[in-house]
């Protein structure tokens, strides 16, 4: 029986696409002071986010998982994160040290992935991660949205939910090396 070549041009893989896409535009989006342009930063972040979500459901719904997909995906959840990351700290809407350490964690677990893959060992992504991921992209939404909404401090908010993002970062990060150690 003939494997099923893969074929790029998939609905999961064009999520990613989108995603990889959006980044300049929220970026740009951040360059702009006022709330429109935050308002606008924000619903582009936010659809990126859902993609995210969305890509690797479908993928495995359709059976249409490819290895450049395994490759893009992660690769453009952490392009999108650490952009718009990146992008708050002279808008003084996060601290540097902050981004600093989600970032750091970020490269570390990606390299220790990589590099237990390239031994053969498979560390797949840990319900703690996934949640770390959810409150990353929930508090950045709100960070980059930063202006009140119907007498609703958006920034505290979305700084409290950052202050939870990054404990779940740093718990996850030592539980994939935890896990990893277990392994070797």
């Amino acid at each position: 029986m003939r494997a099923k070549k893969e074929s790029f041009w998939n609905l999961s893989n064009n999520l990613t696409l989108f995603r990889i896409g959006a980044i300049p535009f929220v970026a740009i989006f951040l360059i702009f002071p006022g709330k429109g342009a935050s308002f606008a930063a924000a619903l582009i972040f936010l659809l990126a986010a859902i993609s995210d979500g969305l890509d690797g459901y479908m993928a495995r719904r359709r059976n249409t998982v490819t290895n450049l997909g395994k490759l893009l995906d992660p690769l453009a959840d952490k392009l999108l994160v650490c952009t718009a990351l990146i992008m708050l700290i002279p808008l003084e809407r996060v601290d540097a040290w902050m981004v600093a350490v989600i970032i750091g964690r970020e490269m570390a677990v990606t390299t220790l992935r990589g590099v237990a893959g390239g031994g053969g060992v498979i560390i797949s992504a840990s319900r703690l991660g996934k949640m770390k991921n959810l409150s990353q992209l929930s508090a950045i939404n709100l960070l980059i949205l930063h202006y009140s909404y119907f007498s609703l401090d958006v920034h505290r908010l979305g700084t409290l939910l950052l202050w939870i993002a990054l404990i779940l970062t740093i718990w996850s990060g030592i539980d994939y090396f935890a896990r990893f150690l277990k392994r070797t």
